[in-house]
């Protein structure tokens, strides 16, 4: 309700505290209300202010909740020249949380009760039970069972020593992307984030680029070993690159971080890892100072070239001038920073890469939707890959350590742990903050805090999954699966994906019941695929 001397009042909404006011709405003259509809992920700032004049009536800030009816009143003081407003709830929103608990709670459960199904037809009373309905079996079954059980017992001996912790991170970050392309149940943290911040889905990049990174070194160094020579490994690398290359231009989601990492890989010389770490700290043998850190001396030149890499990419981001741009400026442009810098975004990244290859590689970025940006933008240019080496270089570490410390499992977890300390830098960068830091944490351009950050958690990822499947021996399944047949499930799921059975038109949008229901259920089908061609496989 209002009873101002104004024709027209016109209400206003600030996405984020660095953006510049939009317009929501405008109430004319004889109108007493208007509905509008407002995104839930943010905090919004709503100010109301006259059409035909300058100022702010009022002003409030307010996080909303999903599918909940609101009224925006504004009243005046009768005594003084006050304007104040309130919002009172007109319908209670739905709890957007219970459906995610459900299924958490439902998926949980059917992980507990297959962990535990192998003690449970161990147990006497099962085994009894098995003996009343089923008949004995005759001893020569037993005894073909006994000498299959032989067999198997031979053959896990002989099984190979690959590291399960490494395919189930890889399978899991699989997983995890078909989930959020399938829409993460409508979610706003299972969708990447429009600039600065991290959500579910900018995981699963990095964890791919950490996996990728990894498995080289481990490879490679296993290839040397059998003494593939050098020019074999290249022709490897480049054809695995141009298979990639091509996938990725069919999707157009094209990414030359792999390749690189494999290129830095084969400047060094892996043939310089031992067989096996347990030589360190081991009697009797030459006791050198820099023995409990020789995975970091013996590849000084790798350290030297990716602080050097660094330092290129900070003065280029930094000090690079740009013309009608502030030096230095890496925001989206457009409205964000109170619309100071329009036609700006992340502007020396784009600059760069227009001067290489010109305009016809970029497109419209994300933030375009919540920065109102009108420049296109490519986040996977030269600066971007610049600073995606040095999570390549993380991810060349990782796989060092496996080599140097094999069979020393406290040694390979107490320098992961090491590692794990680097992401204090990410805090720094960033200040805890999402966009006051030095360098906030973004991925749109790969920013240097975004790459500690994820080097940190990625350590932690492996650290834990390392412990509990190649040390435990606890299974890795079901994501040992999708990783088996990983190009398989990404090619058909971005084909197939909205497609029956794996999605449907949703008919219930004021809820995540049935969007977060066919998230988990086309997930779960390319699991299962995944999981009937493994089997198929593993009987040939």
């Amino acid at each position: 309700m209002y009873r101002l001397n104004v024709n027209a009042l016109e209400v206003f909404y600030r996405p984020l505290l660095q953006c510049l006011y939009q317009p929501l709405a405008t109430v004319g003259n004889g109108q007493s209300n208007i509905s509008v509809v407002v995104s839930t992920q943010f905090t919004l700032t709503l100010k109301i202010a006259p059409v035909d004049g300058n100022g702010t009536l009022c002003s409030l800030s307010q996080t909303f909740e999903e599918a909940g009816h609101y009224s925006l009143w504004m009243r005046q003081s009768e005594l003084l020249n006050d304007v104040t407003c309130s919002l009172t709830v007109d319908r209670s929103p739905n709890n957007a949380y219970l459906p995610l608990l459900a299924a958490f709670l439902i998926l949980a459960s059917i992980t507990v009760f297959w962990a535990s199904l192998p003690y449970i037809l161990r147990c006497s009373c099962t085994q009894r039970l098995k003996n009343r309905i089923c008949r004995r079996r005759s001893q020569n079954s037993i005894e073909m069972d006994e000498a299959i059980n032989e067999h198997s017992v031979d053959k896990s001996k002989s099984k190979s020593s690959r590291l399960k912790s490494l395919d189930t991170i890889r399978g899991l970050s699989l997983t995890v992307m078909v989930f959020v392309n399938y829409g993460g149940g409508g979610y706003w943290f299972f969708q990447h984030a429009p600039w600065n911040g991290l959500t579910v889905a900018n995981l699963v990049m990095p964890w791919f680029v950490f996996i990728i990174g990894t498995s080289v070194v481990l490879a490679f160094t296993s290839m040397h070993r059998k003494g593939a020579p050098w020019l074999q490994l290249l022709c490897k690398v480049t054809w695995r690159t141009i298979v990639l290359m091509l996938i990725g231009f069919c999707f157009m989601n094209y990414s030359p971080k792999d390749g690189y990492c494999d290129i830095l890989v084969l400047a060094t010389d892996t043939r310089s890892v031992p067989p096996f770490g347990f030589h360190i700290f081991c009697p009797g043998t030459d006791q050198n100072w820099w023995n409990p850190i020789q995975d970091l001396v013996l590849h000084w030149p790798e350290w030297i070239f990716i602080v050097l890499l660094e330092t290129m990419w900070l003065h280029l981001t930094f000090l690079l001038p740009v013309p009608n741009c502030p030096t230095g400026y890496s925001g989206t442009g457009d409205i964000g920073d109170d619309g100071l810098y329009p036609n700006c975004t992340e502007r020396a990244a784009t600059y760069i890469d227009r001067w290489l290859f010109g305009d016809n590689i970029f497109w419209y970025p994300t933030c375009k939707v919540l920065y109102r940006t009108t420049e296109p933008f490519g986040p996977e240019g030269v600066l971007g890959t610049i600073i995606s080496i040095v999570m390549g270089f993380f991810c060349m570490q990782a796989g060092k350590n496996l080599l140097f410390f094999r069979k020393m499992n406290k040694g390979i977890l107490a320098r992961f742990h090491t590692y794990m300390k680097n992401g204090i830098s990410a805090a720094i960068l960033s200040k805890c903050t999402r966009d006051e830091g030095f360098i906030p944490v973004n991925k749109k351009p790969w920013s240097l805090s975004f790459v500690t950050c994820m080097g940190r958690m990625s350590f932690v990822l492996l650290g834990v999954m390392y412990f509990i499947v190649d040390i435990k021996e606890w299974c890795g399944q079901p994501f040992i699966y999708p990783r088996m047949n990983s190009i398989f499930v990404y090619v058909g799921h971005s084909l197939l994906g909205f497609y029956f059975p794996f999605s449907w038109e949703i008919r219930f949008q004021d809820s995540h019941w049935e969007q977060l229901f066919q998230s988990i259920w086309g997930t779960a089908l390319w699991v299962f695929i995944a999981y009937l061609l493994y089997r198929k496989k593993k009987k040939k």
